[in-house]
């Protein structure tokens, strides 16, 4: 199995790595040139959390960080370990 996302099956992707060489003309240079070209893999920002299910089973699944911070995976809650007694 790929790297993916488990909601949204994001996964690797290629892209190029451009090099350029020289001095920018706002900064008084001639302008940048570039010098190569490579391929590269652009991969997404997976994380192992520890979500809820549909059926309200708890496992681990690997999901990108958009999807956490969309709210697409609802995270287990945790009980607080210590709760200050009050007065």
């Amino acid at each position: 199995m790929a790297r993916q996302c488990e909601i949204c099956e994001k996964q690797a992707q290629m892209g190029n790595q451009v090099t350029t060489r020289g001095k920018k003309k706002y900064l008084g240079g001639v302008g940048t040139k570039i010098t190569g070209i490579t391929r590269r893999k652009f991969k997404p920002n997976l994380q192992r959390v520890k979500v809820t299910g549909a059926d309200g089973q708890n496992r681990h699944a690997l999901v990108c960080v958009q999807c956490i911070r969309n709210g697409a995976v609802k995270k287990v809650v945790r009980q607080a370990p210590f709760v200050v007694p009050s007065k």
